[in-house]
Parts: structure tokens; C-alpha cells; sequence
């Protein structure tokens, strides 16, 4: 496992899950927004 975290290190992870997160976010925000827009 020592040798998987040397690869890929801490700060990666984060910056990975939070651009995931964001990416989600965003994607639900588009989603919600031609929901809407269908529907008026």
C-alpha cells in the first residue's frame, strides 16, 4: 500500500474529489436547468 500513495500523492486525491464534486454539481445544475426549461 506504501508503494500505491507514493504514486498517487495526498494532494491529488483531494484535488481529484473535488473536481468530481464540483463536475457533479455541475452537471445536477445543467440537469435542473433544462428540467425547468422543458417544463415552462
Amino acid at each position: 500500500m506504501s508503494d500505491f500513495e507514493e504514486k498517487f500523492p495526498r494532494s491529488l486525491w483531494i484535488r481529484l474529489i473535488i473536481y468530481i464534486a464540483v463536475g457533479h454539481l455541475f452537471a445536477a445544475f445543467l440537469y435542473l436547468l433544462f428540467a425547468v426549461g422543458a417544463r415552462s
